[in-house]
């Protein structure tokens, strides 16, 4: 049986966090009662004010300041005016550290994701532990992943653009 993830999971370093959130199941519970299980299949890591692809390299911001608190609430924000970005806040109060969700099954790509799970900028700040409309859940699958640079963040400089803290699941047979 799955389990939801608890603060403990989130609280930790974000290079831990993030490939163990492969393979995980995403579960999307919509207003009329009805549920959407997904299995996380890539992410990215963001971790903290050293890492100039992390949007608190910037220091604390209207926009990225949940992720300056204590892991496992979500971090979304939109880009190009049209597309969500759901976040996972990981590590401890004044660590900002994040996990971007960047693919599940059914949905390849961070803008796709969002829209299958109907997820905007009402979700900002939830807790992932207590939310009754969104959670992630230990299915007790260990997965195997690869790991690649992350994609996108150019301006974040030759050496932060080419950290390899994009992990994604290898595919099943």
């Amino acid at each position: 049986m799955n389990s939801r993830l608890n603060h403990s999971f989130y609280r930790r370093d974000v290079l831990e966090v993030a490939p163990q959130l492969l393979g995980k199941t995403l579960v999307r519970r919509f207003p009329d009662g009805n549920s959407l299980r997904v299995t996380i299949t890539e992410v990215e890591a963001y971790k903290g004010t050293d890492d100039l692809g992390c949007h608190a390299s910037r220091g604390m911001t209207q926009r990225n300041r949940v992720m300056f608190d204590n892991g496992g609430l979500v971090y979304v924000y939109l880009i190009y005016g049209m597309y969500w970005m759901l976040n996972v806040v990981t590590s401890t109060h004044s660590e900002p550290q994040a996990v971007l969700i960047r693919g599940v099954t059914g949905a390849e790509g961070p803008g796709k994701l969002t829209r299958l799970l109907k997820i905007d900028g009402s979700f900002y700040g939830e807790d992932l532990v207590e939310s009754n409309r969104i959670w992630i859940e230990d299915n007790g699958i260990k997965a195997d992943y690869i790991t690649t640079p992350r994609i996108g963040i150019d301006y974040a400089g030759p050496y932060w653009s080419k950290v390899p803290w994009r992990f994604v699941l290898k595919s099943q047979s």
